[in-house]
């Protein structure tokens, strides 16, 4: 083997003492004893799939102030993330063959792990040429960076059947333009949330939901407990954010907790836990979206935005360590279901998967401070929360973080298309 990781591996839903045999960035083999070119032995620690992220905003090209593919990418191996999937609210939007092949370029010559990037909807896209170079399609029901809000909901039911025929994975931002309060000028996160009230997410997803026959429709970043309800429908999938996991409306950081949706009540932030311990959210994703600390100063002009790329897993981890959180729904909700959802050949230590993979000593916890992360935000709303980071993160094989230290190239990272992996495996 040119590769072997050793380790107490997550395999089949269990932890299994094994060697993991990579050859070509793909695992080859798993069993008992391997010999290899390089070989990695860790011991009793946790080998797991690398995590995937299935919404983040790395604002290249065109705000590259706040966040570039280079640094979001070193944030996600830190964090864990060995693929991050990228929103099409850039500038320009990726809304054409273009603009997808542009990012992409740009991408590719600055990314440490790998990457998928989405198209953007408009009425005037062609669905099917854009099949052909983005992993997945976005929609926005609110209005957002881009100019890519769609308003009227009379248009869904052409655009999901459109969109149905390319067999691609279409998420959809869940908020009712017409039920945002434009009159307000929220100055608090108590007065944010009332101009954004829960309504407009059950209303947003009720109609999408009424419309989506024939598409692969996924829900970003659920946030109240009657969105809950309403993703449980058949055939449908979604997503919750840390920050809505983990904040809710009472919390102390002004600007810097603006986001949207926006933080809910605490009842909502228990409804999220029960949804998704009981798989009814499907996975968790960061929604990472950085902006500067100057342009989060005065509430009433802030963007809507906070960066969780680098500490989704970690959170996670930690809760992991102290029994409040299963390990097995963590890596169903990271890595395998995301996989699923976008078919991404990730997720899953099983042969024939993209040898992406962490290695996590759950005994090094420490506190989260936002000037030890990597974006180039330079915070966290998480400050002084525990996490737990991995010690080693591999992307196809390559080690990206080796003992907490970033060792990856620049350009390393590659697109993710479309194919699947070969099933169970049987350790022997």
């Amino acid at each position: 083997m040119e590769i072997v990781i050793e380790g107490n591996a997550f395999i089949n839903g269990d932890l299994v003492k094994c060697a993991i045999g990579v050859e070509e960035g793909r695992i080859k083999a798993v069993k008992k004893i391997l010999k290899g070119d390089r070989h990695y032995d860790f011991g009793d620690k946790l080998i797991l799939p690398g995590g995937i992220d299935a919404h983040v905003h790395f604002r290249d090209p065109g705000m590259t102030h706040k966040e570039d593919f280079g640094s979001g990418t070193v944030s996600a191996a830190f964090g864990g993330v060995t693929c991050a999937l990228d929103m099409p609210n850039t500038i320009p939007p990726t809304t054409s063959k273009e603009a997808l092949q542009e990012k992409a370029r740009i991408a590719g010559s600055k990314a440490f792990v790998d990457f998928g990037l989405f198209a953007g909807v408009s009425m005037n896209s062609d669905f099917e040429e854009l099949s052909k170079h983005a992993t997945a399609f976005k929609i926005y029901l609110a209005t957002t960076t881009g100019r890519l809000l769609i308003r009227d909901y009379n248009v869904l039911d052409e655009i999901f059947q459109r969109l149905g025929a390319t067999n691609k994975t279409v998420c959809v931002h869940c908020e009712d333009e017409d039920l945002i309060n434009k009159t307000m000028n929220p100055d608090s996160l108590k007065s944010h949330l009332k101009s954004r009230p829960n309504p407009c997410e059950a209303s947003s997803i009720k109609k999408v939901i009424r419309s989506s026959r024939g598409a692969k429709v996924h829900i970003c970043h659920v946030s109240t407990s009657k969105g809950v309800k309403l993703v449980k429908t058949e055939g449908v999938t979604s997503e919750v954010a840390p920050h809505h996991l983990f904040l809710n409306s009472n919390v102390k950081l002004g600007a810097l907790g603006k986001v949207n949706p926006p933080l809910r009540e605490p009842k909502d932030q228990e409804a999220l836990w029960e949804a998704l311990n009981s798989n009814i959210i499907d996975i968790i994703a960061s929604d990472h979206a950085p902006h500067t600390l100057e342009e989060k100063e005065l509430f009433e002009e802030a963007p809507a935005g906070i960066p969780g790329v680098e500490t989704m897993l970690p959170l996670m981890l930690s809760l992991v360590k102290h029994n409040k959180f299963q390990l097995g729904r963590l890596v169903n909700a990271v890595s395998e279901k995301p996989n699923e959802i976008f078919h991404l050949n990730k997720g899953k230590l099983s042969p024939g998967y993209d040898a992406d993979m962490i290695a996590v000593d759950l005994r090094k916890e420490g506190e989260i401070k936002g000037k030890n992360l990597h974006s180039k935000c330079g915070w966290t709303p998480y400050e002084g929360f525990n996490g737990v980071f991995p010690r080693f993160t591999f992307v196809r094989g390559e080690v990206v973080i080796e003992d907490w230290e970033l060792t990856g190239e620049r350009g390393f990272g590659s697109m993710v298309g479309e194919s699947l992996g070969s099933g169970a495996v049987k350790v022997d």
